[in-house]
């Protein structure tokens, strides 16, 4: 104990940033463990689409969609989801919505603002299209 007093009396400011990354981390744990969205693998994201017919939403601007996307997929901004623009999603509310972005690091919080618009059952696939195309799974170009 006396040490680790020590290292904090001769390094104030690398004590201060391990208790704000310490914090951080169990903030951002709690919050996944309490969230109604949760982040799937690419095995339950196949799993959702072939046995429930789930509905991919692609949240990446329209050229990247077309350059390469999944299967059936949808593609919404997040600032279509923010202002409840949701065109033909709307008729899926009963199916499992997968949302997708790039990397899987900015699909939360749209799929929160779906899960608001009363979308019961939303998922955020790991690692997004980035994941899913460095497993070689398919990809379709175009519209």
């Amino acid at each position: 104990m006396q040490e680790i007093m020590q290292f904090v009396g001769r390094h104030p400011v690398l004590s201060i940033a391990w208790i704000g990354l310490l914090a951080a981390v169990i903030v951002t744990s709690l919050k996944g463990l309490t969230s109604k969205v949760k982040v799937i693998t690419r095995g339950e994201a196949t799993r959702l689409i072939n046995k429930e017919d789930a509905v991919v939403v692609d949240l990446r601007q329209r050229d990247d969609f077309r350059k390469g996307h999944i299967a059936s997929a949808i593609n919404l901004l997040p600032t279509d989801i923010k202002a409840n623009n949701l065109g033909e999603l709307e008729k899926h509310k009963d199916k499992p919505i997968i949302v997708v972005d790039g990397s899987g690091m900015q699909a939360q919080d749209p799929a929160s603002a779906l899960n608001k618009a009363g979308f019961e059952r939303v998922f955020v696939l790991k690692d997004g299209v980035a994941g899913w195309s460095g497993e070689n799974l398919p990809l379709v170009r175009g519209k």
